[in-house]
């Protein structure tokens, strides 16, 4: 079981004894190298490791309330990655989907991906669409998942789809605002970014949610992504609880 319906964990609370959950939280899953490498392991098991923090985590962020969970998968850039750990994340890739499918359709988990999976191997991209398409009536929880994703060609697709609009008539550049291109993007139906945590003590984003981050907070974290547990994910919750969230007005 990845979430347990029966019993949510405590919410992380307000100074004024409020509980403040955020909708949607974004995860840049990193330092799985470096946690087998201190182990001596290949970084395969590093990755498969990750995997099962990232279990941990969808279980926590189910049962704390959060409507949206994306994580960072496999980042536009990864190509660059030797062709035997692209090929390792591949197939950690077919494994989570062909194991954990029927837990997140049971759980009522709807899949969504975030990104251009279609430059997977057929097969890997033909067990994408049917675990999106499987779970896409289910409305308790979003697991949102980015392959073959990088924010600012996000960007520029989304700009291209408004000019050819413009371009064909359809649409007034006049008319063309934040929410349009907001929309536009892979994360239009999703709800706005409150949080993104970045583990394994890096301080960058990396190419991710570069628009949804504008008004998110962000929090950096130096335990790597494997040993990245539902405490963990919990902490980070009631570290969100204690800020106070401006959006520039004061």
């Amino acid at each position: 079981m990845i979430l347990r319906a029966a019993r949510k964990a405590p919410q992380p609370e307000t100074p004024a004894g409020g509980t403040v959950v955020p909708r949607h939280v974004a995860v840049i899953m990193d330092g799985n190298g470096r946690w087998a490498q201190a182990r001596g392991l290949p970084r395969a098991a590093g990755h498969r490791q990750g995997a099962e923090a990232a279990r941990k985590v969808l279980r926590a962020a189910g049962e704390a309330g959060v409507e949206c969970l994306t994580l960072y998968a496999f980042s536009s850039e990864n190509w660059r990655r030797p062709e035997g750990e692209i090929n390792d994340l591949m197939g950690l890739l077919r494994f989570y989907i062909g194991s954990e499918l029927n837990a997140l359709h049971k759980e009522g988990i709807r899949l969504k991906i975030l990104g251009d999976h279609k430059a997977f191997k057929a097969d890997v991209a033909k067990m994408v669409d049917e675990a999106v398409a499987r779970t896409a009536g289910n409305e308790r929880m979003t697991l949102a998942i980015a392959l073959n994703y990088g924010s600012r060609g996000e960007i520029v697709s989304a700009a291209r789809s408004l000019a050819a609009r413009a371009a064909s008539g359809q649409l007034d550049p006049e008319a063309i605002d934040e929410a349009m291109i907001d929309a536009s993007l892979d994360t239009g139906a999703l709800p706005p970014l409150d949080l993104l945590i970045r583990t394994s003590g890096e301080y960058r984003l990396s190419n991710f949610l570069l628009w949804q981050a504008a008004y998110a907070e962000l929090l950096f974290v130096d335990t790597l992504w494997p040993d990245f547990d539902g405490e963990a994910f919990n902490m980070a919750l009631r570290t969100y609880a204690g800020r106070e969230r401006r959006f520039g007005g004061r």
